[in-house]
């Protein structure tokens, strides 16, 4: 299917959103920002006819990019040599494009290379001289997808999540809501006697080698396949119960569809009993270091539930739901200000550690998971309606999950999960299994 490039232009931030500021000011990379990953969020929106038009979401864009400066900004340095985002209103790219078809004919039940079409074509554009990237694919029904691409260093998704609702808001003509609360120099303070309680020399940080093999490499992804499984309100209750049995109080949805796809994805990729694996999440920091709902940046740190796989595939669904229960719990409101203690502590640049955060083709025996299930991404509305359909691009690292409610809206969710060409039937065969 061919996508027609009609226009590519940068919108710049409403004058009248900016405060008038003559002088390029610049946001301080935290030191969330810094171990976060180096990678581009991607997402696809899709709307029915009658779509929005190109003109009202541009305008909507402009304003919204009026109070998210850094969205419409550049990483970069400011004077004193520091990492930052600089707030030069260069603009986000917008780039509009039509097919001559219709929209079901691309629709995919899973993401593949072709959703890439929907995005702004990045071959050569490294590095990307603009935080966000977006485009406009009109079909011919009448359709609208909107692919949307953001550097995650400058937010992470509770952040990018409350910059779509403000534009959708910003769109129709209503107020954006709170404005985004933005790092700066001494917001994540030491305490006066500093107290390291955990390992973050090899959670957040660890010490590059020479052997180290990070990034994506060759054909690799020639040997993954996304598989999208869709989970029902119905299955769903029947996991939480089958997991909650004994327990007073029930696994949480996420708890409790992470742990049946640990032990799926460990099932199919045929591990020994004795192997280990572990689960990379992500925590959300705000309400732990009492930071307000709209603070735009990362604030994320990580918890890694880890078992054997005997233990995974052998014992009930409750043991690992348990285990990514207790893992959480332990990254609370102390764990997060004993990794502010020592990101401070200079440790890591007088040991020259690197941030663990790092892609990779395949994280076999391990998984990463990432969560939209709380994320209001469906309440994107530039006047037409909320988007008929809301998915991850195409991101093919084997057992990197996403996590997102169904278009349907009726509790069920689906779930994204890339697999090896060779554990796709057995992993279909036990991702549906109530054990």
């Amino acid at each position: 299917m061919e996508v027609k490039v009609l226009s590519s232009k940068l919108v710049k931030p409403a004058a009248c959103n900016n405060g008038g500021a003559t002088e390029t000011e610049y946001i301080p990379l935290s030191i969330f920002d810094r171990v976060t990953f180096q990678m581009q969020m991607a997402i696809i929106y899709a709307f029915a006819p009658p779509a929005p038009s190109t003109a009202a979401i541009e305008k909507g864009l402009a304003l919204v990019l009026g109070q998210y400066r850094a969205f419409a900004g550049q990483l970069g340095e400011s004077p004193d040599g520091s990492p930052a985002v600089i707030l030069n209103d260069r603009g986000a790219r917008l780039v509009e494009a039509s097919v001559d078809a219709d929209l079901v004919d691309m629709a995919p039940a899973k993401p593949t290379p072709e959703l890439l079409k929907l995005h702004p074509d990045l071959e050569g554009e490294q590095p990307l001289e603009e935080v966000v990237l977006l485009q406009l694919t009109r079909f011919r029904c009448g359709s609208l997808a909107v692919g949307f691409t953001s550097n995650h260093v400058v937010a992470d998704g509770h952040a990018t999540s409350n910059f779509l609702v403000a534009w959708g808001r910003a769109t129709r003509g209503l107020p954006m809501g709170p404005p985004p609360v933005h790092h700066y120099h001494g917001l994540f303070k030491p305490r006066s006697s500093p107290r390291v309680e955990h390992d973050h020399r090899r959670r957040e940080y660890h010490l590059p080698s020479p052997n180290d093999v990070v990034g994506h490499h060759g054909d690799a992804a020639d040997n993954i396949v996304i598989h999208k499984a869709h989970f029902t309100k119905d299955f769903i209750a029947g996991l939480r119960a089958d997991a909650s049995v004994g327990r007073g109080r029930p696994f949480s949805r996420f708890e409790t569809i992470l742990a049946h796809l640990w032990r799926a994805m460990t099932r199919a990729r045929g591990l020994g009993p004795e192997e280990s694996s572990a689960i990379r999440l992500s925590v959300d920091g705000r309400h732990r270091l009492g930071k307000p709902a709209e603070y735009f940046g990362n604030m994320v740190l990580w918890a890694f539930p880890r078992s054997t796989v005997g233990d995974l595939l052998n014992r009930p669904l409750k043991h690992a739901a348990q285990v990514i229960h207790d893992e959480v719990a332990r990254v609370d409101g102390a764990y997060f200000q004993s990794f502010v203690d020592f990101a401070c502590s200079g440790a890591v640049q007088k040991e020259k550690l690197a941030p663990s955060a790092v892609l990779k083709d395949a994280h076999c025996p391990d998984v990463e998971v990432d969560s939209w299930l709380t994320f209001p991404f469906y309440e994107l509305d530039f006047g037409t309606g909320s988007p008929s359909y809301f998915m991850p691009s195409y991101f093919p690292t084997e057992g990197m999950l996403f996590l997102a409610p169904s278009y349907i809206g009726d509790g069920s969710v689906d779930a994204f999960v890339p697999v090896f060409q060779h554990n796709l039937q057995a992993f279909k065969e036990c991702c549906y299994s109530v054990e």
